[in-house]
């Protein structure tokens, strides 16, 4: 266990994501402000040790169990200071990551052969497939 000392208004960091700071200090306890990336849960120990205690007992129900309940119970109530942590949407295809703001989505791939050119041969990536465009005649001339 690495162990620092700090004083009020004074930062730790954990990586390049994650700063603790001292808030304030009162007597025997120690205020801390946890700045971290919302992909990382932060709790008090106690409340992480009920989370996975929660999770090992919802992951004992059986399925035969459920039809046992009475119709409308609610779930045991949270304890003061828990709560439940709060987990992004599954992304679905077509929607963008949030990693990915700001950069077009590629070409999309079609199955099948790679299109072939006038000679047989695979045109290069990036070559224009489509006929050159007619030659310009030129003005018409007046009258015409």
């Amino acid at each position: 266990m690495l162990v620092l000392s700090r004083q009020r208004d004074e930062t730790i960091m954990i990586g390049d994501d994650i700063e603790i700071t001292i808030v304030d200090i009162r007597g025997d306890k120690v205020r801390l402000g946890i700045t971290a990336p919302a992909t990382i849960p932060v709790h008090r120990k106690e409340v992480y040790e009920a989370i996975q205690r929660e999770n090992r007992d919802a992951a004992r129900v059986k399925m035969e169990d459920l039809p046992s309940l009475p119709k409308g119970q609610r779930p045991a109530a949270v304890p003061p200071g828990l709560h439940r942590p709060h987990r992004p949407a599954p992304q679905h295809p077509g929607q963008s990551h949030p990693g990915n703001q700001g950069i077009p989505p590629g070409p999309e791939k079609k199955d099948g052969p790679p299109p072939q050119g006038p000679s047989g041969n695979t045109p290069p990536q990036g070559a224009n497939n489509a006929p050159p465009p007619a030659p310009n005649p030129g003005p018409t001339p007046p009258g015409k």
